[in-house]
């Protein structure tokens, strides 16, 4: 029984030792945390309460709502950004699994070439290209429409490359196999690269719907009626709601409009952290 003691007392030491890390890891998420918090607060005052430095929740919560949510038909933003978020990652997860199958397992001319160049387009952000894609859009008359907010994002270099190195890592006996079975390329694809890919295509479809939920430039560009104004060009038009910069309704509106992408990460987040374990044997 002796010899137990000190094992008890060291093991009471190393507990003991780590609190400074409990300590300094609830004070990090509460800075963290502090605008999120903060800006909770601010939805639910007025004006005057707001000015007035006050720390306890408000009076006008209801108000700030019916400004937001009716007035200002903040649903109908909502609605539209969650089609071309949606829209808009299935397009680029689809188009990137084609994409990677082609760079691993077809043999065409300039393979590497145009692998080189899908990572150039990497380095060039869309305000490079936004002039061009405006032109070119308004060409087609799409002005005011989804598909203008769709089409111009559909293809990803990031998608592309995350699915080629998945891709490159898997066994080649995979194939092997796959082509013994006499399976076509399609078939390939969703029957074995698909199934031990979902880890990937969900790391890929949460960055991606992140990305296009807070798209902002483009939207407001393109779209001009505010009906089908999306959901960040709408919280701009929310800093004045009673003829004066007004706190509270945009507050509102931001905690709103960061829910459904928060809301997504949570579900997906297992999903989202394994995907990027591409160097793992499967």
């Amino acid at each position: 029984m002796a010899g137990l003691t000190p094992g008890v007392q060291r093991r009471g030491m190393v507990r003991g030792r780590k609190w400074p890390y409990h300590v300094s890891l609830t004070l990090t998420a509460f800075v963290i945390a502090f605008p999120l918090l903060y800006a909770s607060l601010i939805a639910t005052q007025s004006q005057s309460e707001i000015f007035s430095f006050q720390l306890t929740p408000g009076s006008a919560l209801r108000s700030n709502f019916e400004a937001v949510w009716v007035k200002r038909d903040f649903a109908g933003a909502m609605w539209n950004s969650v089609q071309m978020s949606v829209l808009v990652t299935a397009g680029k997860t689809v188009l990137s699994l084609l994409a990677g199958l082609a760079f691993v397992y077809f043999k065409f001319r300039f393979k590497w070439f145009i692998f080189f160049f899908v990572l150039v387009t990497l380095m060039m952000p869309t305000e490079v290209m936004i002039l061009a894609m405006f032109r070119m859009v308004s060409g087609f008359g799409w002005q005011d429409t989804m598909t203008a907010l769709v089409v111009p994002f559909l293809a990803s270099a990031t998608g592309a490359f995350l699915f080629r190195q998945h891709f490159a890592n898997l066994p080649g006996d995979l194939l092997e196999a796959a082509q013994i079975d006499g399976a076509t390329p399609i078939k390939f694809l969703t029957r074995v690269l698909i199934p031990v890919s979902w880890n990937v295509i969900a790391a890929l479809f949460v960055i991606q719907f992140v990305y296009t939920w807070n798209m902002f430039l483009w939207p407001s560009l393109i779209v001009r009626d505010e009906s089908r104004s999306v959901v960040q060009v709408a919280l701009q038009t929310l800093t004045n709601t009673e003829g004066a910069l007004t706190y509270g309704p945009l507050m509102l509106a931001a905690i709103i409009a960061s829910i459904p992408p928060a809301i997504f990460f949570v579900l997906m987040q297992k999903r989202f952290m394994s995907g990027f374990a591409i160097g793992q044997d499967k």
